[in-house]
């Protein structure tokens, strides 16, 4: 049966991205309107912060309530999400103008780990950690566009997505030590005209990888390496996708407005029911 995705609340990005379930509700960054959004499926309630700049990522910190982690322009930042104003953490690439952190995830031990993208579209970016005594890390590099990023079930393979790539990678992952080794190619999109985006995992270890310029969520096998499902979406610029809900059965996907095609639905939150279930998300435990 062919699954159709329906938009769900009000705000339009400009570009949608990072989605992640917290709790009772989907956190999730609009990049270039500076704005981290809060949707609350039962109500319907949006909250909005503007935190004055472009942002890639936004987390939950585990231990203090209402309040956010979240990397853009500038670094890492902590969010009041009280008063809205936001404490600087630390910035590795400060020195580099051109560019900006973008998506991101925390590991099962609650480190959180975000890339950052070139906008000159250089070979200049990286994946890094933020440790939880704020130490930052430097993890993988040089890349040009860090997008997806997520963990297996058992906490032994971390999967990667530079996006300009059309690489979706795979890394032994040590959860004790955040090391990883024996980078690996798991699928190679070179043969798509659309690129991979941001991803998530369900609890059957098979990622969910939605593909900018593409209007498609593709759900991928890493142990058969092949495609066992297609969401088609009414937006080409489809940049991510999570799993929530009170049963983490719901997949949310977020999508950005488009330079070229009419489309009234673009820049909206999409939601699913593609059979499948996610597994909970981790908060910073920084």
């Amino acid at each position: 049966m062919k699954i159709t995705p329906e938009p769900v609340g009000q705000h339009v990005s400009e570009w949608g991205e990072g989605p992640i379930w917290n709790h009772d509700r989907l956190l999730y960054v609009d990049i270039e309107a500076h704005k981290i959004v809060a949707f609350d499926p039962t109500t319907r309630a949006e909250k909005i912060w503007d935190v004055g700049e472009r942002v890639g990522t936004v987390v939950p910190r585990a231990g203090s309530e209402q309040c956010l982690v979240w990397a853009g322009d500038t670094g890492f930042h902590f969010l009041r999400e009280f008063t809205g104003k936001s404490t600087l953490i630390g910035d590795p690439e400060g020195n580099l103008p051109d560019n900006r952190f973008n998506d991101g995830k925390c590991d099962p031990r609650g480190r959180l780990w975000a890339g950052t993208i070139c906008l000159t579209k250089k070979p200049e970016a990286s994946l890094y950690c933020l440790h939880q005594d704020f130490r930052i890390e430097k993890k993988f590099g040089p890349v040009t566009n860090s997008n997806g990023i997520i963990w297996s079930k058992d906490d032994r393979t971390l999967f990667y997505i530079d996006t300009p790539s059309k690489k979706i990678r795979a890394f032994d992952f040590d959860p004790e030590t955040s090391g990883i080794a024996n980078e690996r190619v798991l699928w190679d999109t070179q043969d798509d005209p659309s690129s991979p985006d941001g991803m998530t995992i369900d609890s059957e270890d098979r990622l969910w990888i939605a593909f900018c310029h593409g209007a498609k969520v593709v759900c991928f096998d890493p142990v058969s390496r092949k495609v066992i499902e297609k969401i088609d979406l009414p937006c080409i610029e489809t940049t991510a996708c999570a799993f929530g809900g009170a049963d983490l059965g719901d997949l949310y996907i977020t999508t950005g407005l488009a330079k070229g095609p009419n489309e009234p639905l673009a820049g909206r939150v999409f939601v699913c029911r593609p059979g499948a279930r996610g597994v909970a998300s981790s908060a910073f435990r920084g």
